[in-house]
């Protein structure tokens, strides 16, 4: 145990967080994303898991991770839009907008493929025990200022 760091947070999913640099993108996703298969393919080489919802994985990584608003090409938080409703966030994305809203950022919902392509650029996945479909992140790190 550390005192002041989430306990979700593994050693492993810290280790990550902290070799991330400003820019780099990390993923959630569901129990149902390819996580593994599409995790080798990042500087990470492999997933990390979360022992907990998308949500509850987002809300551990925003106690130690900045959000990096100054690309304004690509939007800073995007989730994956729902096939058959894709201007509704899905139930595990509503859960997680409030934790996103509170660091002062909106989330952008991006059609399933693209956010494939988008989340395949990322540095690390974090595997999550979220069962509700679509309940995916990306998270570009941002920079602690002074």
């Amino acid at each position: 145990m550390l005192k002041g760091i989430d306990p979700r947070l593994t050693p492993e999913l810290l280790h990550a967080l902290a070799a991330m640099g400003h820019g780099d993108c990390l993923t959630i996703v569901d129990a149902n994303y390819p996580a593994h298969a599409a995790a080798r393919g990042t500087p990470w080489g492999h997933s990390v898991d979360f022992g907990g919802t998308a949500p509850q994985a987002l809300e551990a990584i925003l106690s130690v991770m900045p959000i990096d608003p100054f690309d304004p090409e690509r939007p800073p938080v995007q989730a994956m839009a729902q096939v058959d409703a894709s201007e509704t966030p899905a139930p595990a994305v509503a859960e997680g907008l409030p934790l996103i809203r509170a660091e002062g950022f909106e989330t952008a919902l991006v059609e399933r493929f693209a956010f494939y392509a988008a989340a395949a650029r990322s540095f690390v996945f974090v595997r999550t025990r979220e069962f509700r479909p679509y309940g995916n992140f990306i998270l570009r790190k941002g920079v602690i200022l002074p």
